[in-house]
């Protein structure tokens, strides 16, 4: 009897050290694992207060004096999103799209359709960027049937100040006014011209939106992958989420210096050079996407972005802001285009129902089968273009930014979600990929 028992104890002892065995190999996968992520993604408060930043706002300037409709837009921006009903889960590894919009509503008409077409746009969360309030460009967004959608409003647009800086004062200086001669309030630009809030509005609500969007949103605070921002003249082709994946997952891989991922190249007018090879470029302003990483470096550059005097976000960034990096500040895309501008109307027109604007109504783009399907492949090699015509630093700038109020307001902007009462209990993780 005691030979019989004997065997099965060693089959027994020999199944426990086995399962020993691969539970230790496990927890040590587990653990390798663990330092990895541990490398490559830490913790942090959001936003960050002891940051060291390039400016620091003048403490007698504050956030202008909210009037009615400002706190009513205010509080529209913590809303819920909609369609959660029809689509009640985002995928894990989904990108955030930012559309972001001034008064065009018929160009807006054109994006939301195009945004409808893409494949992949019920897995992730939209959000609609609005310069102030406009009914018809609300009510566009309304209808929106195929995703998750936020809209926020910025409360301190120009637009929704009918009197009173940052919309127009009654003593503000006009055109080339002399503020002495005239008594009139306003510092003008270096070109001798004062501010116009029309203008103005453009890089005011591009700001305000990154920092809304980064740091001030329940939806996206935590978000750690790309965001990807759009305008109302962004046409997007069926396969920009598809190849936004793709692109964003090579992007560490193929090109660990790249800073985004564009949907398009930097030349508006190019659709891509075609051909099987990946193209790491100087970022463009189409259909751009970046990581919480990124932005923490923007961020830091708040006084040159608001103290440089062109009234155009881009050409600001590319002009002072990229520079300051100390490296080329490229992106990766794909050679051919998944978004095109077709924007032939300025900031705030084509409001119209003559459709001047579009091809007098009508808006037509050939869209191949390639288009319609992911045509990125993941064993292609990067191409690298290091010289590109465009803004570079020591560009001055087109002017139109150099009113103080308007350089104040927009640190502001940078500083309004790093206070203490509202970062130190927000949290994300910050990606170095």
């Amino acid at each position: 009897m005691g030979t019989y028992y004997k065997k099965p104890f060693f089959k027994v002892a020999s199944f426990r050290r086995f399962v020993s065995l691969v539970s230790v190999t496990l927890i040590g996968a587990l653990l390798f694992i663990l330092v990895l992520r541990t490398n490559s993604v830490s913790t942090v408060v959001a936003p960050p207060l002891n940051e060291v930043y390039d400016y620091t706002p003048s403490e007698n300037f504050k956030l202008p004096k909210q009037n009615e409709m400002s706190i009513q837009l205010e509080e529209r921006n913590q809303l819920p999103p909609r369609n959660v009903d029809l689509f009640p889960n985002l995928t894990q590894d989904h990108i955030v799209i930012v559309l972001y919009v001034h008064n065009r509503p018929q160009y807006l008409q054109v994006v939301v359709k195009s945004l409808s077409h893409v494949v992949g746009i019920n897995e992730t969360l939209l959000i609609v960027s609005h310069d102030g309030y406009f009914e018809e460009m609300n009510k566009i967004v309304d209808g929106i049937k195929f995703c998750q959608v936020k809209q926020i409003f910025a409360p301190y647009s120009p637009h929704v100040y009918a009197s009173g800086f940052p919309g127009v004062s009654l003593n503000d200086c006009k055109n080339k006014d002399n503020a002495t001669e005239k008594h009139c309030l306003g510092t003008p630009d270096q070109y001798g011209n004062h501010r116009s809030p029309k203008i103005v509005s453009l890089k005011h609500h591009w700001w305000w939106m990154m920092n809304t969007v980064w740091d001030g949103l329940e939806e996206t605070l935590g978000h750690l992958g790309h965001i990807l921002f759009i305008e109302e003249d962004h046409f997007i082709f069926p396969n920009a989420y598809r190849n936004l994946q793709v692109l964003t997952t090579l992007k560490p891989l193929k090109c660990p210096d790249c800073y985004a991922a564009n949907l398009a190249p930097c030349d508006v007018n190019s659709k891509g050079e075609g051909g099987n090879t990946l193209v790491a470029e100087r970022m463009g302003n189409v259909g751009y996407s970046f990581n919480r990483t990124v932005w923490r470096k923007i961020h830091k550059k708040a006084r040159g972005f608001c103290s440089f005097d062109d009234y155009n976000w881009d050409i600001t960034m590319w002009a002072t802001v990229y520079p300051s990096f100390g490296a080329p500040v490229y992106t990766l895309r794909g050679p051919r285009t998944s978004a095109v501008h077709f924007g032939k109307c300025g900031l705030h027109q084509g409001q119209g129902n003559s459709g001047a604007c579009i091809d007098n109504g009508v808006f037509n783009i050939g869209l191949e089968d390639t288009d319609k399907v992911t045509n990125i492949n993941s064993e292609w090699s990067v191409r690298i273009i290091q010289q590109q015509q465009g803004y570079k630093a020591g560009f001055r700038g087109w002017g139109g930014w150099g009113d103080a109020r308007d350089r104040q307001l927009c640190l502001q902007f940078a500083q309004m979600y790093h206070s203490t009462n509202t970062a130190g209990s927000r949290r994300v993780e910050l990606s170095t990929s």
